[in-house]
């Protein structure tokens, strides 16, 4: 009973541990600067209308203004007239902290561009994966030739090497080519995955050899048996490796931090987030932390969704 105390209070922890950034991030996206600032205001905030500094800064009357106010304005100088059209800005840039987070996250910065660059990046890297890593597996699975116990430690060796120490090959290749700000430079170099490779073979090895047996008989060539035989019955495998794959990808910020560096139209999500980086104003963290809800919200949904099926594609593929 003691020992399942224990158990339970670990569990318990770790969740805290885990959920405490996110339950942060969605807190300081309802907040206004000062109560993100002060550390005040519960989860939601209070919601109070605040000014929005930089509508005002942008929004400043100058002498023409001035002088168009003036018989909206009667007996007023100039003083008078440029402090009632400043409390007319002021009124007018006026909102609530979660609309004025959220509003700032898709107006300061084009999210929704970004986060189309990230479908498009994350979904053409997880296809040309698939492509590759499924007869790859397949000959690894279950084709008898000389050296298949080599390749697939070569495998497992390419599963150590970390991006950060090929990145620099990586990124004088494709400047050399001239793809550097392209689409071709977030998607080529990660086509080839070693773990989709491992993923599925670890997978295909439970596949009976009498299903494929039975489809050499039928006529079907190595190809046909791979899209058609294998492919169907590796659908809980394939959907754990698009969980690893999208995530992956869609979060990653070094990788198009370095080879997208002038051509904000490729921007993906992360690089989205740098939109909100201060310098010498600081920071607006309620926009960022906005910005970071809308990111990580359809990779949430995307899990919660196909949870069953990523347990059970791990558990199938010898994974625990």
């Amino acid at each position: 009973m003691t020992r399942d105390w224990w158990k339970h209070m670990v569990l318990i922890l770790g969740t805290i541990i885990v959920l405490a950034p996110f339950y942060m991030m969605v807190s300081y996206s309802f907040k206004s600067p000062g109560e993100i600032d002060r550390g005040e205001g519960g989860f939601f905030g209070r919601q109070e209308m605040m000014i929005d500094p930089r509508c005002v800064a942008l929004r400043q009357p100058d002498r023409a203004d001035i002088e168009a106010a003036r018989t909206r304005f009667p007996g007023q100088d100039d003083g008078g007239v440029q402090a009632a059209l400043l409390a007319e800005t002021e009124s007018d840039c006026s909102m609530r902290p979660v609309v004025f987070n959220y509003s700032k996250a898709f107006i300061e910065a084009p999210l929704v561009r970004y986060l189309l660059n990230g479908v498009i990046v994350t979904v053409s890297i997880f296809l040309i994966q698939i492509v590759v890593a499924l007869p790859a597996a397949y000959a690894l699975a279950k084709l008898k030739f000389w050296g298949r116990d080599a390749v697939f430690g070569l495998v497992l060796f390419c599963l150590l090497i970390p991006v950060h120490a090929i990145a620099l090959p990586l990124y004088i290749g494709l400047a050399k080519l001239g793809l550097t700000n392209t689409y071709a430079a977030l998607v080529v170099p990660w086509t080839i995955s070693v773990f989709g490779i491992f993923l599925m073979r670890q997978f295909f090895m439970t596949v009976p050899d009498d299903l494929i047996d039975a489809a050499r008989m039928d006529g079907m060539t190595e190809f046909a048996i791979v899209w058609r035989v294998m492919l169907p019955t590796a659908i809980p495998a394939l959907l754990a490796f698009a969980i690893f794959s999208v995530v992956a990808h869609w979060n990653d910020y070094f990788w198009p931090r370095i080879v997208v560096t002038g051509n904000r139209d490729l921007f993906t999500p992360p690089l989205g987030l740098r939109e909100f980086k201060g310098d010498g104003d600081g920071s607006f963290f309620g926009p960022m932390m906005a910005t970071a809800t809308v990111i990580v919200t359809p990779l949430i949904v995307a899990f919660l969704l196909a949870q069953r099926r990523f347990i059970e594609g791990i558990t199938l593929s010898g994974m625990k």
